[in-house]
Protein backbone atom coordinates (compact mmCIF):
# COMPACT_ATOMS: atom_id res chain seq x y z
CA UNK A 1 0.00 0.00 0.00
CA UNK A 2 1.42 3.35 -1.00
CA UNK A 3 1.52 6.18 1.49
CA UNK A 4 -1.09 8.32 -0.23
CA UNK A 5 -3.64 5.82 -1.56
CA UNK A 6 -5.97 3.28 0.00
CA UNK A 7 -9.14 1.38 -0.72
CA UNK A 8 -10.69 2.72 2.49
CA UNK A 9 -9.89 5.60 4.81
CA UNK A 10 -11.62 5.43 8.19
CA UNK A 11 -11.90 8.71 10.09
CA UNK A 12 -12.00 8.22 13.85
CA UNK A 13 -10.14 5.69 16.00
CA UNK A 14 -12.73 5.07 18.67
CA UNK A 15 -14.32 1.64 19.00
CA UNK A 16 -16.47 2.15 15.89
CA UNK A 17 -13.65 3.37 13.66
CA UNK A 18 -11.14 0.78 14.82
CA UNK A 19 -13.73 -1.97 14.35
CA UNK A 20 -14.56 -0.73 10.85
CA UNK A 21 -10.91 -0.58 9.88
CA UNK A 22 -10.19 -4.07 11.17
CA UNK A 23 -13.30 -5.59 9.57
CA UNK A 24 -12.41 -3.99 6.22
CA UNK A 25 -8.83 -5.23 6.47
CA UNK A 26 -10.09 -8.77 7.12
CA UNK A 27 -11.88 -8.50 3.77
CA UNK A 28 -8.58 -7.80 2.02
CA UNK A 29 -8.92 -4.05 1.55
CA UNK A 30 -6.07 -1.61 2.07
CA UNK A 31 -7.16 0.58 4.98
CA UNK A 32 -5.87 3.74 6.62
CA UNK A 33 -7.23 4.60 10.07
CA UNK A 34 -6.85 8.26 11.04
CA UNK A 35 -7.45 10.16 14.26
CA UNK A 36 -5.97 13.25 15.87
CA UNK A 37 -5.29 11.17 18.98
CA UNK A 38 -4.22 7.62 19.70
CA UNK A 39 -6.91 4.93 19.28
CA UNK A 40 -9.35 4.67 22.16
CA UNK A 41 -8.47 8.03 23.69
CA UNK A 42 -11.78 9.92 23.43
CA UNK A 43 -15.32 8.73 24.20
CA UNK A 44 -14.30 5.07 23.86
CA UNK A 45 -11.95 5.54 26.82
CA UNK A 46 -14.31 7.00 29.38
CA UNK A 47 -17.29 4.64 29.45
CA UNK A 48 -18.22 1.94 31.94
CA UNK A 49 -16.66 -0.83 29.84
CA UNK A 50 -19.85 -2.87 29.55
CA UNK A 51 -20.65 -5.25 26.67
CA UNK A 52 -24.34 -5.19 27.40
CA UNK A 53 -26.63 -7.83 25.92
CA UNK A 54 -29.67 -6.15 27.42
CA UNK A 55 -29.27 -2.50 26.35
CA UNK A 56 -32.11 -2.78 23.86
CA UNK A 57 -34.25 -0.06 25.42
CA UNK A 58 -33.64 3.36 23.82
CA UNK A 59 -33.31 6.31 26.18
CA UNK A 60 -36.45 7.81 24.68
CA UNK A 61 -38.90 5.03 25.52
CA UNK A 62 -42.50 5.21 26.80
CA UNK A 63 -41.37 5.34 30.44
CA UNK A 64 -39.64 8.66 29.73
CA UNK A 65 -42.96 10.51 30.00
CA UNK A 66 -43.45 9.26 33.56
CA UNK A 67 -39.93 10.35 34.52
CA UNK A 68 -40.13 13.71 32.74
CA UNK A 69 -41.38 15.76 35.72
CA UNK A 70 -38.34 14.87 37.86
CA UNK A 71 -35.98 15.53 34.94
CA UNK A 72 -37.55 18.93 34.26
CA UNK A 73 -36.38 20.07 37.69
CA UNK A 74 -32.83 19.80 36.31
CA UNK A 75 -31.59 18.48 39.64
CA UNK A 76 -31.63 14.72 39.07
CA UNK A 77 -28.27 12.98 38.77
CA UNK A 78 -29.44 10.85 35.84
CA UNK A 79 -30.10 13.83 33.55
CA UNK A 80 -29.09 17.47 33.49
CA UNK A 81 -29.85 19.75 30.55
CA UNK A 82 -28.92 23.23 29.44
CA UNK A 83 -32.08 25.34 28.85
CA UNK A 84 -30.30 27.49 26.25
CA UNK A 85 -29.18 24.38 24.40
CA UNK A 86 -32.73 23.02 24.53
CA UNK A 87 -34.13 26.24 23.03
CA UNK A 88 -31.53 26.28 20.25
CA UNK A 89 -32.20 22.61 19.54
CA UNK A 90 -35.96 22.56 20.03
CA UNK A 91 -36.42 20.56 16.82
CA UNK A 92 -34.12 17.80 18.06
CA UNK A 93 -35.83 17.73 21.45
CA UNK A 94 -39.28 17.50 19.80
CA UNK A 95 -38.18 14.61 17.58
CA UNK A 96 -36.55 12.85 20.54
CA UNK A 97 -39.76 13.08 22.57
CA UNK A 98 -41.93 12.04 19.61
CA UNK A 99 -39.83 8.90 19.17
CA UNK A 100 -40.57 7.86 22.76
CA UNK A 101 -44.10 6.80 21.80
CA UNK A 102 -45.16 3.21 22.43
CA UNK A 103 -45.60 2.53 18.71
CA UNK A 104 -41.97 3.47 18.03
CA UNK A 105 -40.51 1.37 20.83
CA UNK A 106 -40.56 -2.23 19.62
CA UNK A 107 -39.07 -1.65 16.13
CA UNK A 108 -36.11 0.21 17.68
CA UNK A 109 -35.62 -2.38 20.44
CA UNK A 110 -35.63 -5.12 17.80
CA UNK A 111 -33.07 -3.22 15.73
CA UNK A 112 -30.80 -2.71 18.74
CA UNK A 113 -31.13 -6.36 19.70
CA UNK A 114 -29.78 -7.42 16.30
CA UNK A 115 -26.91 -4.94 16.46
CA UNK A 116 -25.97 -5.81 20.05
CA UNK A 117 -26.13 -9.57 19.51
CA UNK A 118 -23.80 -9.43 16.51
CA UNK A 119 -21.46 -7.05 18.32
CA UNK A 120 -21.19 -9.08 21.53
CA UNK A 121 -20.20 -12.12 19.49
CA UNK A 122 -17.44 -10.17 17.72
CA UNK A 123 -16.18 -8.62 20.98
CA UNK A 124 -15.71 -12.06 22.51
CA UNK A 125 -13.88 -13.28 19.41
CA UNK A 126 -11.71 -10.20 18.84
CA UNK A 127 -10.66 -9.63 22.44
CA UNK A 128 -9.01 -13.06 22.46
CA UNK A 129 -7.41 -12.53 19.03
CA UNK A 130 -6.13 -9.15 20.22
CA UNK A 131 -4.42 -10.83 23.20
CA UNK A 132 -6.60 -8.85 25.60
CA UNK A 133 -8.71 -11.73 26.84
CA UNK A 134 -7.49 -11.13 30.39
CA UNK A 135 -9.46 -7.88 30.41
CA UNK A 136 -12.93 -9.37 29.97
CA UNK A 137 -15.16 -10.50 32.85
CA UNK A 138 -18.14 -12.77 32.23
CA UNK A 139 -19.82 -11.79 35.50
CA UNK A 140 -22.85 -9.93 34.12
CA UNK A 141 -23.89 -6.53 35.36
CA UNK A 142 -26.30 -5.64 38.11
CA UNK A 143 -29.11 -3.10 37.87
CA UNK A 144 -30.12 -2.24 41.42
CA UNK A 145 -32.91 -0.27 43.08
CA UNK A 146 -32.78 1.20 46.56
CA UNK A 147 -36.56 1.36 46.92
CA UNK A 148 -39.40 -1.09 46.42
CA UNK A 149 -39.11 -1.45 42.64
CA UNK A 150 -40.02 -5.09 42.20
CA UNK A 151 -42.63 -4.27 39.55
CA UNK A 152 -40.09 -2.28 37.51
CA UNK A 153 -37.52 -5.06 37.73
CA UNK A 154 -40.08 -7.68 36.71
CA UNK A 155 -41.22 -5.57 33.76
CA UNK A 156 -37.64 -5.26 32.54
CA UNK A 157 -37.05 -8.96 33.01
CA UNK A 158 -40.16 -9.73 30.96
CA UNK A 159 -38.98 -7.44 28.16
CA UNK A 160 -35.56 -9.08 28.09
CA UNK A 161 -37.18 -12.52 28.03
CA UNK A 162 -39.18 -11.47 24.94
CA UNK A 163 -35.86 -11.19 23.13
CA UNK A 164 -34.36 -14.33 24.64
CA UNK A 165 -32.05 -12.40 26.99
CA UNK A 166 -31.49 -14.11 30.33
CA UNK A 167 -31.61 -12.30 33.65
CA UNK A 168 -32.07 -13.09 37.35
CA UNK A 169 -34.30 -11.26 39.79
CA UNK A 170 -32.60 -10.70 43.16
CA UNK A 171 -33.74 -9.62 46.62
CA UNK A 172 -31.54 -7.94 49.22
CA UNK A 173 -30.07 -11.21 50.48
CA UNK A 174 -29.29 -12.47 46.96
CA UNK A 175 -27.58 -9.17 46.12
CA UNK A 176 -25.42 -9.50 49.24
CA UNK A 177 -24.48 -13.04 48.25
CA UNK A 178 -23.55 -11.83 44.77
CA UNK A 179 -21.60 -8.78 45.98
CA UNK A 180 -20.60 -9.53 49.60
CA UNK A 181 -18.34 -6.47 49.94
CA UNK A 182 -20.96 -3.81 49.24
CA UNK A 183 -23.26 -2.37 51.89
CA UNK A 184 -26.87 -3.69 51.83
CA UNK A 185 -28.47 -0.55 50.37
CA UNK A 186 -30.37 -2.23 47.54
CA UNK A 187 -33.74 -3.91 47.96
CA UNK A 188 -34.19 -5.20 44.40
CA UNK A 189 -31.71 -6.23 41.72
CA UNK A 190 -31.78 -7.55 38.17
CA UNK A 191 -28.65 -9.38 37.09
CA UNK A 192 -28.04 -9.33 33.32
CA UNK A 193 -26.29 -12.69 33.21
CA UNK A 194 -25.27 -12.58 29.52
CA UNK A 195 -23.49 -9.24 29.82
CA UNK A 196 -19.70 -8.96 30.04
CA UNK A 197 -17.45 -6.09 31.08
CA UNK A 198 -13.80 -5.08 30.70
CA UNK A 199 -11.33 -3.50 33.07
CA UNK A 200 -10.21 -0.80 30.61
CA UNK A 201 -12.28 0.03 27.52
CA UNK A 202 -9.56 2.34 26.21
CA UNK A 203 -6.97 -0.44 26.45
CA UNK A 204 -9.30 -2.83 24.62
CA UNK A 205 -9.73 -0.37 21.75
CA UNK A 206 -5.95 0.07 21.61
CA UNK A 207 -5.55 -3.73 21.50
CA UNK A 208 -8.00 -3.91 18.58
CA UNK A 209 -6.01 -1.16 16.83
CA UNK A 210 -2.78 -3.13 17.30
CA UNK A 211 -4.55 -6.17 15.89
CA UNK A 212 -5.58 -4.11 12.86
CA UNK A 213 -2.00 -2.88 12.39
CA UNK A 214 -0.70 -6.43 12.76
CA UNK A 215 -3.04 -7.50 9.98
CA UNK A 216 -1.45 -4.95 7.65
CA UNK A 217 -3.55 -1.90 8.45
CA UNK A 218 -2.15 1.63 8.59
CA UNK A 219 -2.80 3.69 11.73
CA UNK A 220 -2.02 7.40 11.48
CA UNK A 221 -2.31 10.22 13.97
CA UNK A 222 -3.24 13.42 12.12
CA UNK A 223 -5.78 16.24 12.02
CA UNK A 224 -8.38 15.76 9.30
CA UNK A 225 -9.19 19.08 7.64
CA UNK A 226 -11.74 17.99 5.04
CA UNK A 227 -13.03 15.21 2.84
CA UNK A 228 -13.61 16.06 -0.83
CA UNK A 229 -15.03 14.12 -3.79
CA UNK A 230 -12.27 13.34 -6.27
CA UNK A 231 -13.43 11.73 -9.51
CA UNK A 232 -14.77 8.29 -8.61
CA UNK A 233 -13.20 8.41 -5.17
CA UNK A 234 -12.28 10.74 -2.34
CA UNK A 235 -9.48 12.97 -1.19
CA UNK A 236 -8.87 13.17 2.54
CA UNK A 237 -7.13 16.43 3.37
CA UNK A 238 -4.85 16.26 6.40
CA UNK A 239 -2.82 18.95 8.10
CA UNK A 240 0.27 17.20 6.71
CA UNK A 241 -0.88 16.10 3.24
CA UNK A 242 -3.59 14.17 1.39
CA UNK A 243 -4.74 10.59 0.95
CA UNK A 244 -6.77 9.31 -2.01
CA UNK A 245 -9.32 6.57 -1.36
CA UNK A 246 -12.16 4.78 -3.08
CA UNK A 247 -14.18 4.87 0.14
CA UNK A 248 -14.27 7.11 3.21
CA UNK A 249 -15.94 6.10 6.46
CA UNK A 250 -16.92 8.87 8.87
CA UNK A 251 -16.72 7.37 12.36
CA UNK A 252 -15.79 10.51 14.26
CA UNK A 253 -18.45 10.18 16.94
CA UNK A 254 -19.49 13.63 18.23
CA UNK A 255 -17.31 15.33 15.59
CA UNK A 256 -18.97 13.58 12.65
CA UNK A 257 -21.60 16.18 11.81
CA UNK A 258 -19.19 19.05 11.27
CA UNK A 259 -16.98 17.27 8.74
CA UNK A 260 -20.10 16.37 6.72
CA UNK A 261 -21.55 19.89 6.72
CA UNK A 262 -19.45 21.19 3.79
CA UNK A 263 -20.87 18.34 1.70
CA UNK A 264 -24.41 19.54 2.36
CA UNK A 265 -25.41 17.12 5.10
CA UNK A 266 -27.22 18.53 8.12
CA UNK A 267 -27.05 15.79 10.72
CA UNK A 268 -29.37 16.19 13.75
CA UNK A 269 -26.71 15.12 16.21
CA UNK A 270 -26.87 15.86 19.93
CA UNK A 271 -24.40 15.00 22.64
CA UNK A 272 -24.95 12.92 25.76
CA UNK A 273 -22.08 14.30 27.75
CA UNK A 274 -20.91 12.13 30.60
CA UNK A 275 -18.30 12.23 33.34
CA UNK A 276 -16.34 9.73 35.34
CA UNK A 277 -13.80 9.65 38.12
CA UNK A 278 -11.66 6.76 39.30
CA UNK A 279 -10.75 5.93 42.88
CA UNK A 280 -8.24 3.61 44.49
CA UNK A 281 -9.72 0.27 45.48
CA UNK A 282 -9.84 -0.80 49.09
CA UNK A 283 -7.70 -3.99 49.20
CA UNK A 284 -10.12 -5.46 51.72
CA UNK A 285 -13.16 -4.86 49.50
CA UNK A 286 -13.74 -6.00 45.93
CA UNK A 287 -16.41 -5.22 43.35
CA UNK A 288 -17.05 -8.15 41.05
CA UNK A 289 -19.11 -6.51 38.31
CA UNK A 290 -20.56 -3.14 37.24
CA UNK A 291 -23.52 -1.94 39.28
CA UNK A 292 -26.06 0.48 37.84
CA UNK A 293 -27.68 2.34 40.72
CA UNK A 294 -31.03 3.25 39.17
CA UNK A 295 -32.20 5.61 41.92
CA UNK A 296 -28.79 7.23 42.31
CA UNK A 297 -28.30 7.71 38.57
CA UNK A 298 -24.75 6.36 38.32
CA UNK A 299 -22.71 3.29 37.41
CA UNK A 300 -19.92 1.98 39.61
CA UNK A 301 -17.55 -0.46 37.92
CA UNK A 302 -14.22 -2.15 38.74
CA UNK A 303 -11.41 -0.98 36.47
CA UNK A 304 -7.70 -1.61 36.11
CA UNK A 305 -6.81 1.40 38.28
CA UNK A 306 -9.61 1.02 40.81
CA UNK A 307 -13.29 1.88 40.99
CA UNK A 308 -14.74 4.05 38.21
CA UNK A 309 -17.87 6.04 39.01
CA UNK A 310 -19.72 7.34 35.95
CA UNK A 311 -22.35 10.06 35.96
CA UNK A 312 -25.65 10.28 34.14
CA UNK A 313 -26.38 12.26 30.96
CA UNK A 314 -25.77 15.98 30.46
CA UNK A 315 -27.49 17.48 27.41
CA UNK A 316 -25.61 20.58 26.30
CA UNK A 317 -23.21 21.77 23.63
CA UNK A 318 -20.38 19.37 22.91
CA UNK A 319 -17.65 21.81 23.90
CA UNK A 320 -19.43 23.68 26.72
CA UNK A 321 -17.41 24.10 29.92
CA UNK A 322 -17.45 21.09 32.21
CA UNK A 323 -19.98 20.95 35.00
CA UNK A 324 -19.14 18.38 37.65
CA UNK A 325 -22.46 18.79 39.50
CA UNK A 326 -23.69 15.30 38.60
CA UNK A 327 -20.38 13.68 39.52
CA UNK A 328 -20.28 15.59 42.81
CA UNK A 329 -23.82 14.38 43.47
CA UNK A 330 -23.19 10.68 42.87
CA UNK A 331 -19.72 10.05 44.32
CA UNK A 332 -20.97 10.30 47.94
CA UNK A 333 -23.78 7.89 47.01
CA UNK A 334 -21.26 5.46 45.56
CA UNK A 335 -19.16 5.70 48.72
CA UNK A 336 -22.29 4.71 50.60
CA UNK A 337 -22.35 1.46 48.61
CA UNK A 338 -18.69 0.54 48.42
CA UNK A 339 -15.63 1.55 50.42
CA UNK A 340 -12.91 2.96 48.17
CA UNK A 341 -9.97 5.31 48.54
CA UNK A 342 -8.79 8.61 47.13
CA UNK A 343 -9.29 9.76 43.56
CA UNK A 344 -6.84 8.66 40.88
CA UNK A 345 -6.20 11.51 38.44
CA UNK A 346 -8.63 14.20 37.34
CA UNK A 347 -12.33 13.87 36.48
CA UNK A 348 -12.96 12.88 32.84
CA UNK A 349 -15.57 14.23 30.43
CA UNK A 350 -16.73 12.85 27.10
CA UNK A 351 -19.53 13.34 24.57
CA UNK A 352 -21.64 10.49 23.26
CA UNK A 353 -23.23 11.21 19.84
CA UNK A 354 -27.00 10.73 19.80
CA UNK A 355 -29.63 10.98 17.07
CA UNK A 356 -33.30 11.68 17.86
CA UNK A 357 -34.37 8.03 17.57
CA UNK A 358 -31.42 6.74 19.68
CA UNK A 359 -30.24 4.56 16.76
CA UNK A 360 -26.86 5.02 15.06
CA UNK A 361 -26.27 5.78 11.41
CA UNK A 362 -24.80 2.70 9.73
CA UNK A 363 -24.64 2.78 5.96
CA UNK A 364 -24.00 4.81 2.81
CA UNK A 365 -24.48 8.56 2.57
CA UNK A 366 -27.48 9.37 0.41
CA UNK A 367 -25.88 11.73 -2.11
CA UNK A 368 -22.23 10.64 -2.42
CA UNK A 369 -21.01 7.25 -3.62
CA UNK A 370 -18.19 5.82 -1.54
CA UNK A 371 -19.07 7.87 1.56
CA UNK A 372 -20.12 5.81 4.56
CA UNK A 373 -21.53 6.95 7.91
CA UNK A 374 -20.92 5.09 11.16
CA UNK A 375 -21.76 7.16 14.24
CA UNK A 376 -24.54 8.04 16.67
CA UNK A 377 -24.18 4.96 18.88
CA UNK A 378 -25.18 7.05 21.94
CA UNK A 379 -24.28 5.57 25.32
CA UNK A 380 -23.84 1.99 24.03
CA UNK A 381 -21.01 2.72 21.61
CA UNK A 382 -18.53 0.40 23.30
CA UNK A 383 -21.05 -2.44 23.17
CA UNK A 384 -22.09 -1.88 19.55
CA UNK A 385 -18.82 -0.78 17.93
CA UNK A 386 -17.64 -4.11 16.45
CA UNK A 387 -20.88 -4.95 14.63
CA UNK A 388 -21.24 -1.36 13.40
CA UNK A 389 -17.83 -1.70 11.79
CA UNK A 390 -18.48 -5.20 10.47
CA UNK A 391 -21.67 -4.04 8.73
CA UNK A 392 -19.95 -1.07 7.08
CA UNK A 393 -17.09 -3.28 5.87
CA UNK A 394 -19.52 -5.83 4.46
CA UNK A 395 -21.50 -3.19 2.56
CA UNK A 396 -18.32 -1.67 1.12
CA UNK A 397 -17.39 -5.17 -0.04
CA UNK A 398 -20.81 -5.70 -1.62
CA UNK A 399 -21.72 -8.42 0.90
CA UNK A 400 -24.78 -8.68 3.17
CA UNK A 401 -24.27 -7.27 6.70
CA UNK A 402 -24.46 -9.70 9.63
CA UNK A 403 -27.81 -8.25 10.80
CA UNK A 404 -30.61 -6.05 9.46
CA UNK A 405 -29.16 -2.56 8.99
CA UNK A 406 -32.32 -1.07 7.46
CA UNK A 407 -33.38 0.73 10.69
CA UNK A 408 -29.95 2.40 10.84
CA UNK A 409 -29.94 3.79 7.31
CA UNK A 410 -28.52 7.35 7.22
CA UNK A 411 -31.20 8.28 4.67
CA UNK A 412 -33.75 8.53 7.49
CA UNK A 413 -32.10 11.84 8.42
CA UNK A 414 -29.77 12.98 5.62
Amino acid sequence: MSEDKADVVVLGAGIVGVSTAYAARLRGMSVVLIDRREPGSETSYGNAGIISSGSITPLNNPSLWKALPKYLTNRHAALRWNPLWAMRNAGWVARFLADSSASRFKPRATALHGLIGASAKLHREWIVKAEAGHRIRETGWLKAWRGDALASAKAEQALLAEYGIASELLDRQAISALEPDILPVYKVGLLHTETASVDSPGAVVKAYARMFAGAGGDVRQADVKAIEPDGEGWRVVLASGEISARHVVVALGPWSAEILRPLGYRVPLAFERGYHREFRSNPARSLRRPIYDIDGGFIMTPMEQGIRVTSGVELTDRDAPSSFAQLDQVVPLARGVMEFGDAVGDPWRGSRPTLPDSLPMIGPASRHAGLWLAFGNQHIGFTTGPATGAAIAAMIDGAPPPYDVTPFAPSRYV
